[in-house]
C-alpha cells in the first residue's frame, strides 16, 4: 500500500490525524506535513508537489474553510495540485474549522474533556449542525475555558470515531476510506 502525505494547514490537524488514523485505518501508512497557515500551505503546495520523488505517494490536502466559500476554495486547492503535477490529490475542507468535527461527536467530546454536559451539546440548536458553527474553537473554548488546539487535539484523537455529525468529517473519512483500498 502506498504512503499518504497529508499537507496541513496546521499543527493542530497533524497532532489529530497522528493520533486518529492509526486507530481508524491501522494499515494506512502516512505523513503528515503541517504547515504555518493557510497561505504557508497554498505557497507550499505546488512545489512539495512537484519535489516529492517518493514513487505512488498519494497526497491529501486538508485545510479549514474559515467561511470561505467551500467550492471555490476547493477548485482554487485543486487548482494549485494540479500546477504541482498533480491530478490525483484529495483535497478536503474542515467546515468551519477543525473543532467543528470534535462538535460532530459530543460524546467523544464529552470523554475527552472529562464534562459530561458536553454529551447534549447536539440538543442546542446552536450546535446541531457542527460545520454551520461558527468559530468552532471559540464556541469550544467558551465551554471548555481551558481548551487548547493542540492538547485539545491530542485528546480528541484517542476517542474522535468514524461516525460524527460533522459532513466535511464524513467526506474527509470516505475519500481516506478510498485512498487506502
Amino acid at each position: 500500500m502506498s504512503r499518504v502525505v497529508f499537507l496541513l494547514e496546521e499543527y493542530s490537524m497533524k497532532i489529530l490525524l497522528e493520533g486518529l488514523l492509526p486507530r481508524l485505518f491501522p494499515h494506512l501508512p502516512f505523513l503528515c506535513v503541517p504547515h504555518e497557515g493557510k497561505q504557508d500551505l497554498e505557497k507550499s503546495i505546488p512545489r512539495k508537489l512537484k519535489a516529492w520523488r517518493e514513487p505512488g505517494v498519494r497526497f491529501c490536502v486538508i485545510r479549514d474553510n474559515d467561511g470561505a466559500d467551500c467550492a471555490e476554495l476547493k477548485r482554487n486547492l485543486v487548482a494549485l495540485c494540479q500546477r504541482g503535477g498533480r491530478d490525483d490529490a484529495l483535497v478536503r475542507i474542515a467546515c468551519q474549522e477543525l473543532e467543528a468535527w470534535y462538535f460532530g461527536a459530543p460524546g467523544a467530546l464529552a470523554d475527552a474533556f472529562g464534562d459530561e454536559r458536553l454529551r447534549g451539546i447536539a440538543a442546542k440548536a446552536r450546535f446541531r449542525d457542527p460545520d454551520g458553527i461558527v468559530q468552532p474553537a471559540a464556541a469550544l473554548t467558551e465551554l471548555v475555558p481551558e481548551f487548547q488546539k493542540v492538547s485539545g487535539a491530542r485528546s480528541m484523537a484517542r476517542v474522535l470515531p468514524r461516525e460524527n455529525g460533522s459532513r466535511s468529517f464524513q467526506v474527509l473519512i470516505a475519500g481516506l476510506v478510498r485512498l487506502s483500498e
